[in-house]
C-alpha cells in the first residue's frame, strides 16, 4: 500500500468529493440519490486510494461558486500528479472512477441537465 501524506490525502479528498459536489450543484436534483450514487461509485477506486479518501472528512474550497469550482478543478489536476508520483498505474483507474462518479451523480435523478453535462466535461478535462 502506498503511503500518502496528510496533505496529499486532503487534496485527494477535495478532488473526489469536490467533483461530486460540483456536478450535484450544477443542477438542483435529489441530493440523497446523487450522494448515494457518488458514494457507490467510490468502490471503483483502488483500495489504497479508497482508504486515503475515507480516512478523514473532505474539505472543500471556500468562497464563491466560481472559487469553489476553481479550487476543486485545481485539486483534480493535483490529484493526478500526486497519484502518478506514487503509483502511475493507478492514474487511469482514478480518472475512470472519478468520471464514473460524476456521471452517476449527474444521472441519479434519471436525467442529465446540460449544466451537469458541462460540469462533468470540466472535471474530465481537469483529470486529463
Amino acid at each position: 500500500m502506498t503511503a500518502y501524506t496528510e496533505a496529499e490525502g486532503q487534496t485527494l479528498r477535495t478532488a473526489v468529493f469536490g467533483a461530486m459536489v460540483l456536478v450535484s450543484t450544477a443542477d438542483p436534483g435529489s441530493v440523497d440519490e446523487e450522494s448515494h450514487a457518488g458514494i457507490r461509485a467510490t468502490t471503483l477506486l483502488p483500495d489504497d486510494l479508497r482508504a486515503v479518501i475515507a480516512a478523514a472528512p473532505p474539505s472543500l474550497p471556500r468562497g464563491s461558486a466560481s472559487d469553489v469550482e476553481a479550487g476543486v478543478l485545481a485539486a483534480l489536476k493535483d490529484a493526478v500528479r500526486i497519484i502518478h508520483a506514487h503509483e502511475p498505474r493507478d492514474v487511469e483507474i482514478f480518472r475512470a472512477a472519478v468520471t464514473e462518479m460524476c456521471r452517476s451523480v449527474a444521472g441519479a435523478d434519471g436525467e442529465v441537465a446540460s449544466t451537469e453535462r458541462e460540469m462533468v466535461t470540466k472535471v474530465v478535462d481537469a483529470l486529463a
